[in-house]
């Protein structure tokens, strides 16, 4: 007589098990933590601005530091242009409204609380940007013609015209802030194009440029009355 034996565990009811060789299982692993680099590589690429105007992100971002040593640039838009507008113009249409005038002069104190010793600062030549200028300083800044531009050169001639150990300003246009967003493979932003508002960005040791944030016209009065500035 033949005595069988019968599995009916539950596991015998799964049906067979199947297991990968161990070079393919090997190979499959190698390609999800490469799929995982690509995917951090991407996230941190595509990452948002940190907005400086928020204190937790102004405080973490290193512009303190980075503005001691002398190695920030700061691109500005101009701000709020008077042929684009309803507002009551400055003087000139081409340039500024009275109320960009105001908005200006908001992020001028700003620079001023971080401090404009070691400072370099250029414009645009359009009448927009000087009108800007003028009131975020209180004088007339001398111009350089490739602020205006806008082209792929934009970064490198920047870097060009910094000198160490000083900040650099430079007021310039929204389409400028574009492309240096671009070259430094950084997200674009409503705020960084916004009227008056700033774009500040070092480089390391290393060579390598970093953003270091954005910040709003209107977020240096804020960041001034808690006394974050």
């Amino acid at each position: 007589m033949l005595h069988d034996v019968i599995d009916d565990s539950p596991a015998s009811r799964l049906g067979p098990i199947y297991r990968w060789p161990w070079g393919t299982a090997q190979w499959v692993v190698l390609c999800l933590l490469l799929l995982l680099d690509v995917a951090a590589a991407w996230a941190q690429q595509h990452a948002a601005i940190p907005n400086l105007g928020n204190p937790h992100h102004l405080q973490h971002s290193g512009l303190y530091t980075d503005w001691a040593k002398g190695s920030v640039i700061v691109v500005l838009r101009h701000a709020e242009r008077c042929d684009r507008s309803s507002d009551a113009c400055l003087n000139d249409p081409s340039g500024i409204t009275v109320a960009g005038r105001q908005a200006a002069t908001d992020v001028g104190l700003g620079l001023q609380h971080l401090g404009l010793g070691a400072v370099d600062v250029w414009t645009s030549p359009e009448v927009r940007t000087r009108q800007t200028a003028q009131a975020m300083f209180g004088k007339t800044i001398a111009t350089q013609d490739w602020l205006n531009q806008c082209d792929g050169h934009f970064a490198e001639n920047a870097f060009a015209l910094k000198r160490k150990g000083h900040n650099l300003v430079l007021v310039s246009h929204s389409g400028c802030m574009e492309q240096l967003e671009q070259a430094l493979k950084a997200p674009s932003s409503a705020t960084a194009n916004s009227y008056a508002s700033a774009l500040f960005i070092t480089r390391g040791n290393d060579g390598k440029t970093k953003v270091l944030g954005q910040m709003a016209a209107s977020e240096w009065h804020t960041l001034i009355d808690a006394k974050e500035l």
